[in-house]
């Protein structure tokens, strides 16, 4: 029996190494090529979150060298096109509209507003008038932090509901899961903001989180807690 104890000792003393046979009163085994821990035993192993489709042109995962580049500077325009080269530079195009420390440094909403734009809300219609819902959706936030408004009214002035309902969001209360993690990879608000519009940074915070905390807040306590309060 010890000879035994001792051959199990050295199948496992060598199980990084490459498969072993040990031969002991008559008991073969056979070391296992690498070592199998007990949180694969017990399938407690972590999934790895996959982060190959993140947001690339946020500007948390990626500086732009040029900020409003012209078209045939900027790595997104194809310059074997001709064409490319006879649209008009960014720069130019936005001489004298109001400017924001972010982004591309123009505050798009004030632009709209001001009536300096006019977009078109059909791709073949021009004639077709946008269906404009002036409506805030207040999202309270769990952290001290204020909470998040989204305000409808400047989102459906530039896009058709079908852009974001129901595959992005689906309207209805509750049923949406948004997380600042979600939103820099490129989901939920980051499949347009730090791509088409304003990045997630520091100094844009404030145009989401908007509505600060009714005095006398406090953080609220997790179920756990109140079920079993630690003293």
């Amino acid at each position: 029996m010890r000879e035994t104890m001792k051959a199990f000792a050295l199948a496992a003393s060598v199980a990084v190494m490459a498969p072993l046979t040990v031969q002991a009163e008559g008991i073969s085994m056979v070391a296992a090529a690498t070592p199998v821990t007990s949180a694969e035993i017990t399938g407690s192993v972590p999934k790895q979150v996959s982060v190959s489709n993140a947001n690339t042109f946020n500007r948390l995962l990626k500086k732009d060298d040029k900020k409003n580049a012209a078209p045939a500077e900027d790595g997104i325009h194809d310059t074997a096109n001709d064409n490319t080269f006879n649209l008009q530079p960014p720069k130019v195009a936005y001489e004298g509209w109001p400017k924001t420390d972010f982004g591309n440094y123009i505050d798009w909403v004030k632009v709209l507003n001001s009536g300096k734009i006019n977009p078109r809300y059909d791709r073949v219609d021009p004639e077709v008038e946008p269906f404009v819902m002036d409506l805030d959706i207040v999202r309270p936030v769990k952290a001290s932090v204020p909470d998040v408004v989204f305000p409808h009214k400047p989102h459906t002035e530039w896009l058709h509901c079908s852009n974001c309902h129901p595959k992005i969001f689906v309207p209805q209360a509750g049923a949406n899961q948004i997380s600042m993690s979600s939103i820099i990879l490129g989901e939920k608000c980051g499949v347009c903001h730090g791509k088409v519009s304003f990045p997630v940074t520091t100094q844009s915070c404030k145009l989401c989180h908007a509505k600060p905390k009714a005095k006398g807040w406090t953080p609220p306590l997790s179920n756990a807690t109140v079920k079993n309060p630690w003293r």
